[in-house]
């Protein structure tokens, strides 16, 4: 496995325990894929359209060696699996995996951008980032400057504690 790359997984419709789990398996059955690390899942309001429920989120490090639109791929197979549909933007869905970081890579598709654009401005991402990679750093600030910047900090509670002794094994 020769790239680390960072997960964020949300759901907020349906089983959405049941949907971040399944996302797990899934993502440990990806070819050339493992899981190195998740974070405990936290229930998060809404951001962005918020007249809906509220989100379970996680992050997930991989190993892969896979590259970035390979994985986003078979991400967009898997969230096509739990019956992701894109009707109305940061609206409902069962189940969304974005790649937050790929190595120490930069990247601007119009697939796909690394880092994720928005990931600094959320808690919701930021606090199980914490999780799996408590050293991160942008410049000078740590996560927990950052975090403590977001508006929607007061809106993230841990959810369930997970194990991420080894990472998950399906």
């Amino acid at each position: 496995m020769a790239h680390k790359a960072y997960i964020a997984l949300g759901s907020n419709l349906g089983d959405r325990e049941g949907h971040l789990t399944g996302a797990l398996q899934y993502i440990s059955g990806i070819t050339g894929t493992r899981i190195l690390s998740i974070s405990n899942i936290y229930e998060t309001d809404p951001v962005g359209y918020t007249e809906q429920g509220k989100f379970l989120n996680m992050v997930v490090l991989v190993g892969t060696s896979l590259s970035p639109l390979r994985l986003l791929d078979e991400l967009q197979k898997m969230e096509q699996e739990f019956k992701r549909s894109r009707e109305i933007r940061w609206g409902p869905r069962t189940l969304d995996a974005d790649i937050l970081l790929y190595d120490d890579i930069k990247l601007d598709d119009p697939r796909l951008v690394i880092p994720h654009p928005r990931m600094l401005e959320r808690a919701f991402v930021l606090i199980p980032l914490k999780d799996v990679n408590p050293g991160f750093m942008v410049g000078e600030k740590t996560l927990e400057d950052m975090i403590q910047e977001c508006c929607d900090k007061d809106g993230v509670k841990l959810y369930k504690k997970m194990d991420n002794g080894v990472g998950f094994c399906g």
